[in-house]
């Protein structure tokens, strides 16, 4: 199983972070040993001061697939749900100064939150609302018809680069209003209003 996200895929996101805009999407992995179960803690790593949250829909892949094309993309998955990709800012930054690669900032252990799975027959991916609450206030609210890229085109992008496999999972981007956690903090993703996503930090 393989983790692919995709970054810089709201506008609002890459401008509060300072970054360019692309045409193609942005992607980066997380390793299968990032995934945190939501039964324990998200303990803040000794070798960073600076973990933020961000705030994803994520799909399941439930066929294998190479090259798909956007029209057949929906066939790949049938459930999703929200995630945090967890990202420690501080050595990113040191990171993307030096032109090297993310890895160590955004693949971490426990770094790649998953809610609960809903079915996606049973909503409207196009246009759906999504927002994370830190302490019970909302930080994080999209909409996914704020994409740059939609789930479909990230799809087949993705798919001429990386076969796609059973249980693979996609990070399809954040909106604004990521930021930092401290320990004692609750992170709460909903869906459409459903609670599907509770993490506590320490």
């Amino acid at each position: 199983m393989k983790i692919i996200c995709i970054g810089r895929n709201y506008a609002a996101h890459a401008a509060e972070l300072g970054n360019e805009m692309q045409k193609e999407p942005v992607i980066f992995m997380k390793p299968d040993s990032a995934v945190f179960r939501q039964r324990d803690a998200f303990y803040i790593p000794d070798w960073t001061n600076d973990v933020h949250y961000e705030l994803e829909v994520v799909i399941r892949i439930n066929r294998l697939g190479k090259n798909i094309e956007t029209k057949f993309a929906s066939k790949y998955f049938q459930e999703f749900t929200v995630g945090i990709d967890f990202t420690a800012r501080d050595i990113q930054s040191q990171l993307k100064e030096k032109g090297l690669p993310w890895e160590k900032a955004k693949g971490f252990d426990q770094s790649a939150v998953l809610g609960d799975f809903l079915l996606v027959s049973e909503y409207n991916l196009n246009n759906l609302n999504f927002q994370l609450t830190k302490n019970g206030k909302v930080v994080q609210a999209g909409n996914t018809s704020m994409m740059l890229h939609d789930i479909p085109h990230i799809i087949e992008h993705c798919s001429q680069y990386f076969t796609l496999k059973i249980g693979d999972l996609i990070f399809t981007g954040t909106p604004e209003g990521v930021g930092p956690v401290k320990s004692g903090d609750i992170l709460e993703g909903s869906i459409e209003g459903k609670k599907v996503l509770r993490v506590k930090i320490k």
